[in-house]
């Protein structure tokens, strides 16, 4: 601290002016500054990648039986690209991108540090480890040699007959959850959900190359009950695949569109397959809108 000639007040040193910065009411530091600059990349990025979206695509969003809705949702479309995640996010309007987070494949989507940059910082996307497989269910331990017979075969023999078995109680949306392993590939979309947030996912689990869909995997009827309360929203990813085809590195201009259409519920007691084929021919449908 240096005292002046004219007011013999203090002044302040270079040490105090160096550290200035760190007290200054309303100063982020140098930590928030380079949150602000990240932040603002990736806003600049994202503007770039529409517009590079629409010019090469038209992306057009069409909403059939759905309007857009600030909701936490499931939309789960056909897979036919890579750019199939690039093509939903950019269909989207701006205050639904912000609360919708695609599935991205990590082992595609991490290759390079800019894949990588691009879907945490502009997509917010959630990784799928495609490598991963769900953990198998811990075997049925066999009954100890000399244990008592079952009610049934007592009454086989001779003995009371037993009382009428109550029918299992399926088990509750929490408690699902709660089972699911942390290897799961699963897991990470059951955070996202937990979190609040809608995903986009492409339940054939792999790219297809038909003019249909290939059947879908059981992971959407799975997240369909873990979360009764979400909404789940079919879509129609026309033409992308010729945007961007399998080994081709510079897209090619042609329009392409997403249909979104009327909502789907798992009802009651309905069987795994049965659902997957109805969600599977809701997206079909789609493409004749």
């Amino acid at each position: 601290m240096i005292l002046s000639r004219r007011s013999q007040g203090p002044v302040a040193g270079p040490c105090c002016l160096a550290g200035a910065h760190r007290l200054w009411p309303g100063s982020p530091g140098v930590r928030g500054f380079a949150r602000i600059i990240r932040a603002m990349l990736a806003k600049l990025m994202s503007l770039l990648l529409l517009g590079i979206v629409r010019f090469l695509t038209g992306s057009q969003a069409r909403w059939y039986g759905c309007p857009p809705k600030a909701e936490q949702r499931i939309y789960f479309a056909n897979h036919q690209s890579h750019a199939d995640m690039v093509l939903i996010w950019a269909a989207l309007p701006e205050e639904l991108r912000s609360i919708t987070r695609p599935i991205a494949a990590k082992d595609y989507w991490t290759k390079t540090p800019f894949r990588q940059w691009i879907t945490t910082a502009v997509f917010n996307a959630v990784y799928v480890d495609r490598q991963a497989t769900p953990a198998r269910p811990a075997p049925v331990e066999a009954a100890p040699v000399g244990a008592a017979l079952p009610e049934a075969e007592t009454a086989a023999a001779g003995g009371p007959d037993p009382a009428p078995e109550a029918p299992p109680r399926p088990p509750t949306p929490e408690e699902l959850r709660a089972a699911l392993p942390e290897n799961d590939p699963l897991a990470p979309l059951v955070k996202a959900l937990q979190s609040g947030d809608s995903i986009v996912i492409f339940p054939e689990g792999t790219r297809g190359h038909g003019e249909e869909p290939q059947p879908f995997k059981s992971g959407l009827y799975k997240l369909a009950q873990m979360f009764p309360q979400v909404v789940l929203v079919p879509a129609w990813i026309n033409n992308v695949q010729r945007v961007m085809p399998k080994g081709e590195v510079v897209p090619v201009p042609i329009l392409c569109s997403v249909t979104f259409g009327a909502p789907i519920e798992l009802a009651a007691d309905e069987e795994r397959r049965p659902f997957l084929d109805r969600a599977r021919r809701a997206v079909i449908a789609l493409r004749e809108v």
